[in-house]
């Protein structure tokens, strides 16, 4: 497997990296950044029709975290809205961590994941 994009965005005075690649016809992501980079979660999403009955893309996630990490906001963000634009399964990964973060730093990382995905 060869990664297939990496891009890195500045964000709350550190860095949010984002590296995916194709398993198949499957999508792997790793979204790492922070102080200290890890694996605090995996977000696994399958394809489906939006529950509205609108016959929009959808997505069906399931998360497994480490205990006491909150970064499932991060990576079932990612996941589901990959997963909804592309039609594949997708898996993200990752973690970021900053000591002390603020509300509006977490909205900076957020921020900087829609980026992101604009270039995954």
């Amino acid at each position: 497997m060869e990664w297939a994009v990496t891009e890195t965005k500045k964000v709350a005075g550190t860095f949010l990296m984002a590296s995916a690649a194709y398993v198949g016809e499957d999508i792997l992501i790793c979204v790492q950044g922070g102080e200290r980079p890890h694996l605090g979660c995996v977000v696994q999403a399958v394809p489906r029709l939006s529950l509205k009955g609108d016959g929009k893309a959808g997505a069906t996630s399931s998360v497994l975290n480490l205990t006491g990490h909150k970064d499932e906001f991060l990576c079932r963000r990612i996941a589901e809205r990959v997963c909804r634009d592309t039609g594949k399964v997708v898996v993200c990964t990752g973690g970021f961590h900053l000591d002390g973060i603020s509300e509006e730093e977490i909205r900076e990382v957020l921020d900087a994941a829609d980026r992101l995905l604009k270039k995954l």
